[in-house]
């Protein structure tokens, strides 16, 4: 891939959804076409699950209907990310092909009937993506209304991993790339444990049902083995696509912040990020989990704009409740995404379906046609959307990354064997991030090892798996003046899985001054205290005996059982900079407090008041802050900002304090400063 990606072909904020014609009689189109314009539209995605109408039989492709309907969308004004039809497999193949359906752990083939029924490493099924992909680029790589290519969809998101005798077979190969042979396996995986030594590489298989515990190492090697093969998957049609349309972007849509496939290698084979967004309308606090997952899609490719490729007008149709989004909810949302980077709003889809699995997900335009609610709220968005186009291009202005490490994950979630399943990189992950959200800082993603240039703090909630490298980039960072934060149970093993000698935080000991004598978790029902400052608060979960090094400080003590008394949080003077350990799994306000003076000894301000439904994040060109503001909360907040600041949306003058109304937004210009201009509540009247 080149070093600059290619660019999306269209001038404006996207706007617009999934559609899909070919559900609908011709007659149709034209009145898609005159709601589309009334409506801002001026995106839209096709025809993602339509390749048995575009191949009706092996090799006799249709492509009229698609000719005719991608000529109108561009006489219409309406650009086309254009998927390769690749989503899923037509039922003719998986016929002539049964072995190429995927298996499930227990051996049972998965049948035709939904989507995504195939096995990524398939021979089979890579051959035909290649050739279907061919010959969409051959047809339609010259169309004007061309904007990118979208290639297959949502991967891993029915399946992500296979069992079959292919995957198998894959999986072996994987493994020799990896180790070589035998004996660096055997060693990688440590097999002299319960007498688990190979002595050909044909007895290895995917990981099973077991009559117990399974080789923690394979476990992790079949989570890293899996995202790989779906990652060659997806470059197979990269490398056509390049072939024959070497100027037209692509993308894949990711899945925000998706367990099952590390989005950092899939982010460097394409040019644009692109995410399917769907909040919990039933969570009043589902923006916090969002901040996280836009977070990582703009770090993904060095804070460059992605796309909101996917999102739901209302009510989504597969959860096991669906509730509808509250009126002003789309809005919120939406213009929440745009803050933290997108240059789209996009939704599935634009027209309600009216039969299939998804005629109950809502769509822009819904089952009463342009009186539907979601039209009319979607159309007042899209024509919004026009007086927020300078922000397009532009970039997010962020203080505080927060690693994101999908070995971590997969190590911490996959391997049976740990001092307890309540503790995982994900939840910690979370749970930090809403600490730094309630104190006002969005965050960026970075990797364990860097760049952590133009941040001053950077915080790790949890690295299980842990190397030197890492350790030598976060010192260095410390060291030049930033702070580092490291959660509990980070540094415990290799990337094989092998207890670092001298044991946690194994590589991190020096930069952060303490070693681990001992896990401690927390039984279910039960919280220790830990003493922080002048307060105390809940640890459930997870604690550790810690022993600190000369020249760390003790902060924070465990002040409750086995380990009252002993250090729960440190702090240790590394350079220029800090680097603090946080052994306990806190409650809320515990990590609100400690993240608190972290950022207070770096530097940066934090929120003295904090509330939940209160959002900031600046966008910012070479001259301009851009500082979206946003209520998501039902209750009218009162904000300090900055005084005389243009409000984009109302085209008005700001004071220094104004009220957001339930689900409200301003989008505030104001030159560009040192630092993004920091939002805090009004101080509270005295009654």
């Amino acid at each position: 891939m080149a070093d600059t990606p290619r660019a999306v072909r269209i001038d404006a904020l996207a706007f617009g959804g999934d559609y899909n014609p070919d559900q609908w009689s011709e007659d149709v189109w034209a009145e898609d076409m005159r709601l589309m314009r009334d409506a801002g539209v001026n995106m839209v995605s096709l025809p993602i699950f339509s390749w048995p109408q575009l191949e009706p039989e092996p090799g006799v492709y249709d492509w009229g209907w698609l000719d005719r309907i991608m000529d109108l969308l561009h006489e219409n004004g309406i650009a086309i990310d254009l998927a390769t039809a690749t989503a899923t497999p037509p039922s003719w193949l998986l016929r002539a092909h049964p072995e190429m359906m995927p298996m499930d752990a227990d051996g049972h083939r998965l049948e035709f009937g939904s989507r995504q029924a195939y096995c990524p490493s398939s021979p089979v099924w890579r051959q035909n993506v290649a050739r279907m992909a061919r010959a969409m680029a051959e047809r339609y790589g010259d169309h004007p209304g061309l904007a990118m290519w979208h290639i297959s969809n949502e991967y891993g998101d029915h399946v992500s991993r296979c069992w079959c005798p292919e995957s198998a077979a894959h999986f072996r190969r994987w493994l020799r790339d990896r180790y070589g042979d035998l004996d660096g396996l055997n060693d990688a995986w440590g097999v002299n444990v319960w007498g688990q030594r190979y002595t050909s590489w044909d007895h290895i298989e995917t990981p099973k049902k077991a009559p117990g515990p399974i080789t923690p190492t394979q476990l992790l090697d079949f989570e890293r083995f899996s995202s790989d093969a779906m990652l060659e998957l997806f470059r197979i049609e990269v490398d056509v696509l390049r072939e024959v349309t070497p100027d037209i972007a692509v993308t894949t849509n990711f899945m925000s912040m998706f367990r099952d496939l590390d989005y950092w290698d899939f982010a460097a084979a394409e040019d644009v990020v692109t995410d399917d967004g769907y909040p919990d309308p039933a969570d009043p606090t589902s923006h916090v989990g969002a901040a996280l997952n836009y977070g990582l899609m703009r770090s993904l490719k060095g804070g460059r704009p992605w796309l909101l490729l996917e999102s739901s007008a209302s009510a989504t149709s597969w959860r096991d409740i669906n509730v509808p989004k509250a009126p002003g909810k789309i809005r919120v949302e939406s213009l929440q995404a745009v803050a933290h980077g997108s240059d789209a709003v996009m939704f599935f889809q634009w027209r309600q379906a009216a039969y299939g699995q998804e005629k109950f997900h809502s769509s822009m335009l819904g089952h009463r046609g342009e009186r539907s609610r979601s039209f009319q709220e979607t159309k007042a968005l899209g024509h919004e959307l026009k007086r927020l186009e300078v922000v397009r291009g532009t970039r997010v202005r962020s203080r505080v990354a927060l690693v994101v490490d999908w070995d971590s994950w997969w190590g911490s979630s996959a391997v049976e064997s740990l001092p307890s399943q309540r503790l995982n990189w994900a939840r910690q992950a979370r749970a930090w991030q809403r600490a730094l959200h309630l104190l006002g800082h969005p965050v960026d993603a970075v990797k364990a090892a860097g760049p952590f240039d133009g941040y001053d703090v950077v915080v790790a909630p949890n690295l299980y798996i842990a190397d030197a490298e890492q350790a030598a980039a976060l010192t260095a960072f410390a060291e030049a003046g930033g702070t580092v934060v490291v959660g509990p149970f980070s540094g415990v093993v290799d990337d094989t899985e092998k207890v670092h000698e001298g044991g946690a935080p194994g590589p991190f000991r020096e930069l952060l001054g303490v070693e681990v004598d001992e896990q401690w978790p927390v039984d279910d029902g039960l919280a220790e205290i830990v003493a922080y400052g002048s307060h105390a608060y809940d640890s459930p979960i997870w604690g550790e005996w810690i022993e600190v090094l000369p020249g760390t400080e003790v902060r924070g003590s465990y002040a409750s059982g086995e380990l009252g008394g002993l250090p729960a949080v440190t702090s240790r003077a590394i350079g220029a900079g800090s680097a603090w350990y946080v052994s306990c799994v806190l409650d809320d306000d515990g990590l609100v407090a400690v993240l608190r003076d972290a950022l207070a000894g770096a530097g940066l301000p934090a929120r003295a008041r904090v509330d939940i439904h209160l959002e900031a994040v600046t966008r910012s060109d070479a001259d301009t802050d851009y500082t979206f503001v946003l209520n998501h909360g039902r209750t009218p907040l009162t904000v300090e900002v900055p005084d005389g600041a243009h409000d984009l949306i109302t085209g008005g003058t700001t004071a220094p304090t104004l009220t957001l109304e339930r689900f409200g937004v301003v989008v505030l210009a104001t030159p560009r400063g040192e630092s993004a201009p920091f939002i805090t509540l009004a101080p509270e009247r005295l009654p």
